[in-house]
């Protein structure tokens, strides 16, 4: 006798219907945009808690600074690449609706004679208001960035930001601060390094100074350099000796007690090569403490692998394996002056900082680190 066949085989499954994604309040939503030398960044989030909550981002490479150093101008081919990437914000930020923003430019648009005329070119074809900001407000933005990565061991904090065309220098004393207290202390130099701190405990910038080079304008300095460790062994010693109106490059520094945060795409490649990982991953990287020692092997990897080897390594690729060198090169020099056995990996920076900014002074979010 045949099975019997079991009741309402055969009909069609009843579809399930998933909930629509609820679409964020606009009036809760923050911009921030990013335009450095080589790259174009975006974030839009909203605040949660203490911390921010990514709703859509937006990074490409567009080589704004190319050819700047000899020039002294942006050239029509980078003005036009970035315009592109600059138009995709747009929709973004159109698209979410987003009303509260600040989008900044940095060092190549603070170093050419023809920035007033690319900020026009850029108004008329997107819409968008860009403003050039300083050398001590980017510095400051990347520090309060990277507050939740301060360690209640830590009594002298060096916060590095390599970038594109510059390479920002933030040294903070927080040793008569209480431990529980860095973190926020820090976050609190957004209203800037020498602002009254109230009633609270208050974070000491020691010094501060903006490099004008960073990887990109490095790299072009000694572009006539055909031998790649020759190359970037000139690199290395040249950015040292632009330290030297720096204070703090003239006392040494005990490793107990000190810590350096490195917020760069030099330093989270660096950890990302160091972790072995075949493809980038920020959860792993965002955070992890190395050492000189550490850091200084995979350095010494990648001249060993030379232009080719570094080419074919997915984690830094073929656009960026020349970059790699001269942000190595400027992090060799760092480690050299100020050897660490606590160096901090931060993917996060001016964006981040601009995002914390905005939302603090609107009071918006919880007190304490983001």
């Amino acid at each position: 006798m045949a099975p019997k066949r079991p009741e309402g085989a055969g009909a069609f499954p009843k579809a399930v219907e998933q909930p629509a994604p609820v679409k964020p309040d606009p009036d809760s939503l923050y911009a921030a945009l990013d335009l450095g030398t080589n790259s174009c960044r975006m974030l839009i989030a909203q605040p949660k808690g203490n911390q921010f909550h990514v709703v859509d981002s937006f990074s490409k490479s567009v080589q704004l600074g190319q050819g700047l150093s000899g020039s002294g101008r942006l050239s029509r081919a980078s003005m036009a690449r970035t315009v592109q990437a600059l138009k995709i914000c747009e929709r973004k930020l159109q698209k979410h609706d987003v009303s509260r923003m600040r989008l900044v430019a940095t060092e190549a648009c603070r170093r050419a004679t023809n920035s007033r005329d690319f900020m026009r070119f850029v108004s008329r074809e997107t819409g968008l208001k860009l403003e050039i900001i300083k050398p001590e407000e980017e510095a400051r933005l990347a520090v309060i960035s990277c507050a939740p990565l301060v360690s209640q061991k830590t009594e002298q904090l060096l916060v590095v930001d390599i970038g594109g065309g510059s390479t920002e220098l933030v040294w903070i004393d927080v040793a008569q601060v209480a431990p529980r207290d860095r973190q926020k202390a820090i976050m609190r130099l957004h209203k800037g390094f020498k602002g009254d701190p109230g009633p609270f405990p208050a974070a000491k910038v020691v010094d501060w100074i903006s490099v004008p080079l960073g990887v990109a304008t490095l790299r072009e300095q000694f572009d006539d350099v055909d031998d790649d460790s020759a190359r970037f062994a000139l690199m290395s010693w040249f950015f040292e000796e632009q330290l030297g109106n720096f204070s703090p490059f003239h006392q040494e520094q005990a490793r107990e007690g000190f810590q350096i945060i490195g917020t760069s795409g030099t330093v989270t490649t660096v950890a990302a090569t160091h972790l072995g990982l075949r493809r980038y991953d920020r959860n792993k990287v965002d955070g992890l403490r190395m050492t000189s020692d550490q850091i200084d092997k995979v350095i010494r990897g990648y001249l060993a692998a030379g232009p080719e080897g570094r080419r074919r390594d997915p984690r830094i690729g073929k656009d960026r394996q020349a970059l790699i060198m001269s942000g190595a090169a400027i992090l060799q020099a760092l480690l050299r002056v100020w050897p660490t056995d606590r160096l901090s990996v931060a993917d996060r920076g001016l964006r981040e900082g601009l995002l914390y900014a905005q939302m603090s002074s609107d009071g918006v979010l919880e007190d304490g680190p983001y």
